[in-house]
């Protein structure tokens, strides 16, 4: 059975069935409902350009530096930060590629046209190329502007495109280059991975920019990814999640870890490698496992971190099941526990707060539509 068939069953909250994604069997593209998917397009599109409050990452070299964010990054100054704008882009291109009749659709090409020029896009790498600014938003914030530029070029590629997806691929190209270029010279710098629930951590961001590296056909970046996530993270054993969340977390070290070996190891592989590194993860799905976490005060923005990491959870524990060979007992228990902190997630994603309402739709769109799942089951 897959990972579709089996996620509306395992929901423990009935009234939101209707949120799982509806996409082919065993992953890859699929549209969500539409009025969810209006809701999530509308939170991107309420903030993309909306600058204030806004919170800057920004090393200044001269006076000429203080300036506002509309003029230092001008197509992503939005969303409170820079990485929120990037991937709010990246939630209004994937819906809008999905369901591009939706009455959304004519607002979010519009956002769209407004941010990715090619004078917008310049004034970004100018920006990145400035003094003191090599680690300016790596891994994260690179990671998701390589999704951002995978989404458009699958896009463009498709049957029945729009000719707007091929303009704006084309203008982020230059970002898009510099973006891999900094991943590319970073690694083999890096000697440690970074096993953190926040923006530093390493196995999220080279999820992403592996899936980017693979449709974008950069074997020399996917190589050199693959070989450092296998040096990083083979070995690894028991890792601690009875130790998770930490009180700020969006993303979880652990999960987040092995759903990236699921990338890179074939599923007999994976399996036995995942015995080792979560050897308390049950064989059956009556088994209480990882209870979802509690957002104590949405208003606060850190506190907020932990409905993330119940969509993000919930997308990991789906993609370590779609590694695992089909009859793997241990697919049942990761499906369940996906589906409890689905059900969680989703009911945070209000746009109730601002703290959470500029970045959460992104995660709600990357899990409901199945985006990093296989396209099929993979062999074995």
């Amino acid at each position: 059975m897959t990972v579709r068939a089996l996620l509306p069953a395992l929901l423990l909250v009935p009234a939101l069935a209707a949120l799982a994604w509806a996409g082919p069997p065993g992953g890859g593209p699929g549209a969500p409902d539409g009025a969810l998917a209006a809701r999530f397009a509308r939170l991107a599109l309420q903030c993309v350009h909306r600058e204030y409050p806004n919170k800057i990452a920004h090393v200044m070299n001269a006076d000429d530096d203080a300036r506002p964010p509309r003029q230092l990054t001008p197509a992503f100054y939005g969303c409170f930060d820079w990485h929120s704008a990037v991937h709010a882009h990246w939630l209004l291109a994937r819906v809008l590629r999905l369901l591009p009749e939706a009455p959304f659709a004519v607002e979010a090409r519009a956002a769209l046209e407004r941010s990715l020029t090619p004078e917008n896009l310049a004034a970004e790498v100018r920006y990145l190329q400035g003094a003191g600014r090599v680690s300016f938003e790596r891994p994260y914030g690179l990671a998701w502007l390589l999704q951002l530029a995978a989404e458009l070029r699958e896009w463009d590629q498709e049957v029945g495109r729009t000719p707007d997806a091929g303009r704006w691929a084309a203008a982020l190209a230059p970002l898009e280059r510099e973006a891999s270029a900094r991943i590319g010279a970073w690694l083999p710098k890096l000697t440690n991975p970074i096993r953190v629930g926040e923006h530093s951590q390493t196995a999220f961001a080279f999820g992403l920019i592996l899936d980017w590296a693979r449709r974008a056909g950069d074997t020399a970046l996917e190589t050199l990814l693959q070989d450092r996530v296998r040096a990083f993270y083979s070995g690894d054993e028991a890792c601690p999640l009875a130790y998770e969340p930490s009180g700020e977390d969006f993303l979880s070290p652990c999960l987040a870890e092995a759903d990236l070996m699921r990338r890179v190891l074939r599923p007999s592989e994976f399996a036995s490698w995942l015995a080792r590194f979560l050897p308390s993860l049950p064989r059956s799905a009556a088994r209480p496992w990882l209870a979802p976490a509690v957002v104590s005060d949405p208003s606060d923005p850190k506190l907020a971190h932990l409905d993330g990491l119940n969509l993000s959870r919930a997308w990991m524990l789906e993609g370590i099941a779609a590694g695992l060979p089909p009859d793997d007992e241990r697919r049942g228990a990761l499906l369940a526990t996906a589906g409890a902190h689905r059900a969680a997630g989703l009911r945070a994603v209000t746009g109730e707060h601002y703290e959470g309402g500029h970045w959460l739709g992104t995660f709600a769109v990357y899990l409901v539509t199945g985006r990093g799942l296989p396209a099929s089951p993979p062999a074995r």
